[in-house]
């Protein structure tokens, strides 16, 4: 994820301004953008069912429900249906889906080349304003952006700039999906909690590799660019799991549970020292037949950049600039850099971060997305905009409409939590 648009923070207070949609017909927009995340099906029935709320509480006059789909692509192509209102209260079936009702893609407004290349937009023009003015003619109030700081930075950008060169108002909603759970300042994200629980049913299955081959070495490669967050809550579910597995008899080699358990983390935020990692888990694969690591795949990727760039190759990177992680394929490269030091006969990379990503929600994630629903509705109405979420920076780290200016990616994980430091111990990492 990248740093915010830095230009918001200076206009914010215009948009942000108050203005009461109390007591008026309200257009509401949806839009998800970015990759998938357990959460962007919920959030829009959650949205739908206090909006609906709201209207037969008396608090709005009118309601009309606008989605653009594939995300900022529709918003600039026009691409974007009604739901009828005969559908509202059937919506709610979207909480036990996963992926997106509307689609997603990956576009930056700023990045007007990228949206030429793509056919969002012609020769001379500009996204801002192409998007402007199909926000402006399709009368919308509120959008509710459903994406990470990327996706609702850019939401903000484009409201103020419908302010300041058009006069019209549209209040912007976000709601922070990434299950990498990296963004300031927001306590928890949507969908990070489902893809650790999921990533743990993904390594369940996995880990039974291990007894394919002599000396295997497993890397489980999970999700989280700059965040170690998503791989050690992973972690933490297989390792509980485990747990509540019964055991057979210790004579059976590839079925107790120090071969089944996880031998090592590997994140972003640990300095990795392949030597000593080497000997360590040298001594785990002649004890136990196997070597079983969670990886982060964000874990020495500015190590593969700066290699790559020194042996001359072009580094494949996305409309954001991020670095393209499936293409440069992390745990592929330190698979091979530490195979022969572990002393494995074969080595696998699992990757459980599609599996995990387009799960539906689970009740933990419900949750906190209609916490967060309910307080953005009324939020809405009132007219003001901001990114929901639990504000960290606030005493009690109450549900409020968090400053776009305030929202920023790349939240390093806290490795001095205790669960944490607690299982490096366990599996012997420290």
């Amino acid at each position: 994820m990248s740093k915010p648009i830095t230009d918001i923070s200076a206009s914010v207070a215009a948009y942000n301004t108050p203005f009461s949609l109390a007591g008026k017909d309200v257009k509401v927009a949806f839009m998800t953008s970015g990759g998938l995340a357990p959460c962007l099906s919920a959030s829009i029935a959650q949205l739908m069912t206090y909006w609906v709320k709201a209207l037969r509480e008396g608090k709005i006059s009118g309601l009309e429900f606008r989605c653009y789909v594939d995300g900022y692509k529709g918003v600039l192509t026009g691409d974007s249906f009604i739901v009828p209102e005969s559908e509202w209260d059937t919506s709610t079936a979207l909480n036990k889906f996963g992926g997106s009702p509307i689609g997603n893609s990956r576009v930056k407004l700023t990045n007007v080349a990228d949206c030429i290349k793509k056919g969002y937009v012609k020769e001379g023009e500009t996204p801002l304003e192409v998007a402007a003015q199909q926000l402006i003619k399709d009368k919308v109030n509120v959008i509710h952006t459903i994406g990470g700081d990327d996706t609702n930075t850019q939401a903000a950008e484009l409201s103020e700039y419908i302010l300041t060169k058009h006069g019209g108002k549209v209040v912007v909603i976000g709601m922070p999906k990434t299950i990498d759970n990296d963004v300031y300042p927001i306590v928890q994200t949507f969908g990070a909690h489902t893809a650790s629980q999921q990533g743990a049913r993904f390594f369940r299955n996995i880990v039974n590799e291990g007894t394919a081959n002599p000396r295997m070495l497993i890397l489980h490669e999970v999700m989280g660019r700059d965040s170690g967050y998503l791989t050690a809550a992973t972690a933490l579910e297989y390792r509980k799991m485990l747990n509540q597995q019964d055991f057979p008899p210790s004579t059976f080699p590839y079925a107790n549970k120090h071969a089944r358990d996880i031998h090592a983390i590997w994140i972003p935020e640990i300095k990795l020292d392949l030597v000593a990692e080497g000997e360590r888990l040298r001594k785990v694969m002649d004890d136990c037949g196997c070597v079983n690591v969670f990886f982060g795949e964000g874990t020495g990727v500015k190590e593969i950049v700066a290699d790559m760039e020194s042996r001359g190759e072009e580094v494949p990177r996305d409309a954001f600039g991020h670095v393209s992680l499936a293409k440069i394929k992390p745990g592929d490269y330190f698979s091979h850099q530490f195979a022969k030091v572990c002393g494995a006969e074969k080595t696998i990379v699992q990757r459980s971060g599609y599996f995990a990503r387009s799960a539906p929600a689970d009740a933990f994630d419900i949750a906190l997305i209609g916490m967060c629903a309910e307080a953005g509705v009324d939020t809405a109405i009132a007219g003001k905009s901001g990114c929901m979420g639990q504000d960290e920076d606030k005493e009690g780290t109450p549900v409020r409409a968090i400053e776009f200016s305030r929202i920023k990616g790349g939240k390093p994980f806290d490795i001095k939590q205790s669960w944490f430091q607690q299982m490096l111990k366990e599996i012997g990492q420290c």
